[in-house]
């Protein structure tokens, strides 16, 4: 099976997509289609006896002219058309406006209403209305007619044909200008959140300074050139104000950068050689050259840029009922249409005429656009607000999810705290110096990979003791630590477990261990086969921002759960500095899938929070999985729901807030778009309202639910 994927500047509505669906129904070898309406983008999804060139031309004949969708997102734009169509459209307003006020006058002179309606002034008047502002209906209703598609289009057409009919011409040329201009507004209000995630793309500029030499005698030179004909390898500079074309390290310079564009940080991080640099970031006041690490299209502002665009495309859970609900709503609503226009004038109860323009009426209020549009803006708008902010969310579903949030859990190390321990302690049980025994337990844990292993070696390379002796027979205790040979003797560096398990705890060791871990302190023991020789504490740093960001949670009420592989002691410690009540220590990694599952068994909507990495089971399994990675790292942002792109745990309780913004704007979006929908109906019945009235309520509250959703774009925490 191939993918191919089409963009159709023509569709970014619901009734496009099922003009497609119907139209590419004949169409052999499609295995499933999926709609990106607010990108404009169609995914076919083709067996080996499918033809792309083949659909593409079906969606040519459907009038949704189909182009090869491009990557680097240089589609083409509407702007143009739009702004053309707003003149034919101007002009068809002024021309249906001259017809009604003729069609006014003309009552008001007390003409007979039909001489009014005859006057061939006035029919010339609408005639041009109708093909100016009306045409794209019509063809789209006739489109709508031959797919057998029950849409917006084909119920405007023939409102407009039912107001022809009954002698009101003004009256057909009016609803159609006005339909077209409300379309116009839609088209423009929807663009709006269209475009929003992509403005971040403009933030990152089209050419890049670079360092160019012509063999050994060429002393080389700056030379700008366009960014995507820049080489990974290749060095750039950036001047003091400029900002970042693409991604690399620095290799020369010193200055602060802003970052907002990527992690949402509000202040300039400082950056030296070795650190790495950002395409969209600021340079400050340093002059700066760095190394190209990815080439353009693949930098982390892409990738953050594809992941929310793919994200846009999914529907929230909210986003499918209601399309679901607005397959039943609008047949119900045109077959009741239908026995309003004939069951009464059957009984006896009205004219033909009458009861026809009320059928009309609820024709054009049959229209689901508004309900259907009610939820996708709201969603869009969410996702891009938190991505501006550092919030990378991977659907909507995980937004709708986010209001209803009661419990968090969180690992410790590396997202309550730094991830970065440090030696703070080193008590002797012997004879032996505290600097002799760190250099010991430096040497055992040299190939050791884990974190509290590196934090020794680097504790004794900051003593200046650059040599460390070779150990053999080294072994991997896993769970537990590590043992090799030194001089022919064995020595132990591990947890309290392997102390036991060689049987040289003592009650001096007993009493270092528990004195270390009231104080959140991880103990580790040195021994060799007969004697415990040290024990050293090791502590992590909590984040600066790991208590304001619990506080935050618990003002909303969000429960915290502190996860961690230390002892319980160490665990009810970190969690007494941070105040979470429920500190669970001692756990592997299947043990907090074990717990995750346990809280989900509950029916309470779980969060959990992790580095992205020895956490991805857990964070699979929770209903939103939170990673911390920093400035939107692969492994995080392939791992988890939701990425804090800078790391920064403030993030989570402004998801939380603006999770349930959101699920407010859909919920009155949705009020909305059926109560104003309900009233117009019985005003219909009641013969209150005209048929531009309908229009303007249907279109109206189009309008209105796609502002409300737009409001989320400018979403701010109301904190740090």
């Amino acid at each position: 099976m191939t993918e191919t994927k089409f963009y159709i500047a023509a569709m970014d509505c619901p009734t496009e997509e099922q003009i497609i669906r119907n139209g590419l129904k004949r169409e052999s070898g499609i295995e499933r289609l999926d709609f990106d309406l607010l990108n404009r983008i169609l995914t076919v999804s083709l067996a080996p006896t499918g033809s792309a060139e083949s659909v593409r031309n079906t969606l040519n004949g459907l009038g949704m002219e189909a182009k090869p969708f491009a990557k680097n997102g240089q589609n083409d734009s509407p702007a143009h058309s739009l702004r053309s169509r707003w003149i034919q459209m101007g002009v068809a307003a002024l021309f249906a406006a001259g017809a009604e006020v003729m069609h006014w006058v003309g009552a008001a002179g007390h003409q007979h209403a039909e001489h009014a309606r005859t006057n061939p002034v006035l029919l010339i008047f609408v005639v041009i209305a109708l093909l100016l502002g009306g045409r794209d209906t019509f063809r789209k209703g006739w489109v709508a007619l031959r797919t057998f598609t029950l849409n917006i289009n084909f119920l405007m057409t023939l409102a407009i044909v039912g107001a022809m009919v009954t002698g009101e011409y003004p009256e057909a040329a009016m609803v159609a200008v006005l339909f077209g201009i409300a379309e116009l507004i839609e088209a423009q209000s929807l663009d709006r959140a269209r475009n929003a995630i992509s403005a971040l793309m403009e933030t990152v500029p089209d050419t890049a300074r670079v360092w160019h030499s012509h063999g050994a005698e060429d002393p080389g030179h700056w030379h700008e050139m366009l960014a995507d004909k820049v080489s990974v390898g290749e060095r750039v500079q950036v001047r003091p104000g400029e900002r970042v074309p693409l991604d690399g390290r620095v290799v020369e310079g010193r200055s602060g950068v802003s970052q907002a564009a990527i992690t949402g940080e509000s202040l300039p991080v400082e950056k030296e050689s070795g650190d790495e640099l950002w395409a969209g970031s600021v340079n400050g006041r340093g002059v700066l050259v760095f190394e190209v690490g990815a080439a353009r299209g693949d930098t982390r502002l892409d990738r953050i840029s594809r992941a929310v665009q793919e994200a846009q495309a999914e529907r929230a859970p909210t986003q499918r009922f209601v399309d679901r609900f607005a397959l039943i709503y609008t047949p119900t609503v045109v077959v009741l249409a239908l026995l309003v226009a004939i069951a009464p004038p059957l009984l006896g109860y009205g004219g033909w005429m009458e009861w026809l323009y009320k059928s009309l009426v609820l024709l054009v209020i049959a229209c689901p656009c508004a309900l259907v549009l009610s939820t996708p803006v709201a969603v869009v708008s969410g996702l891009t607000a938190a991505a501006k902010q550092g919030l990378l969310i991977k659907g909507g579903a995980y937004l709708e999810a986010g209001a209803k949030l009661k419990t968090i859990a969180f690992d410790k190390t590396g997202t309550l705290t730094r991830g970065k321990p440090v030696v703070t302690d080193i008590i002797p049980l012997g004879s032996d110096s505290p600097d002799a025994l760190l250099h010991l337990a430096a040497s055992l844990n040299a190939s050791s990979e884990h974190p509290l292993a590196a934090a020794i070696v680097e504790a004794c390379a900051s003593k200046h003791v650059c040599q460390l002796p070779s150990i053999g027979d080294f072994e991997a205790l896993i769970g537990r630590g590590v043992t090799g040979k030194l001089e022919g003797r064995r020595y132990y560096i591990g947890n309290h477990q392997l102390t036991e398990e060689n049987r040289v705890c003592s009650a001096e060791v007993e009493l270092a261990i528990d004195r270390l871990e009231g104080e959140g302190k991880t103990p580790v023991v040195l021994t060799d086969d007969t004697n415990s020789l040290a024990v050293l504490g090791v502590a992590d740093t909590i984040r600066e921002e790991s208590q304001d960001a619990l506080k935050q949670l618990r003002d909303l009420g969000v429960e915290t759960v502190l996860l961690s592989g230390d002892s319980q002691r160490v665990a009810d410690a970190v969690g007494r500095q941070l105040g979470i009540t429920n500190a669970r220590g001692e756990l592997l990694p299947e043990d907090k899938l074990v717990f995750i599952e346990s809280l989900r068994a509950s029916k309470t909507v779980v969060g959990m929070v992790g580095d992205g990495i020895n956490d991805a089971p857990a964070l699979a399994k929770a209903d939103i999985g939170f990673s911390v990675g920093q400035g939107g790292s692969d492994t995080a942002m392939e791992t988890a729901d939701v990425v804090l792109l800078h790391g920064d745990l403030r993030k989570l309780p402004l998801f939380i807030r603006l999770a349930r913004a959101t699920t407010s704007v859909l919920a009155q979006n949705i009020a909305l778009a059926l109560l104003i929908k309900a009233v117009v109906f019985v005003l219909a019945l009641m013969d209150h309202a005209t048929l531009w009235m309908a229009v303007l309520a249907d279109v109206g509250t189009s309008l209105l639910v796609v502002g409300n959703g737009l409001r989320l774009l400018r979403f701010r925490s109301n904190t740090r």
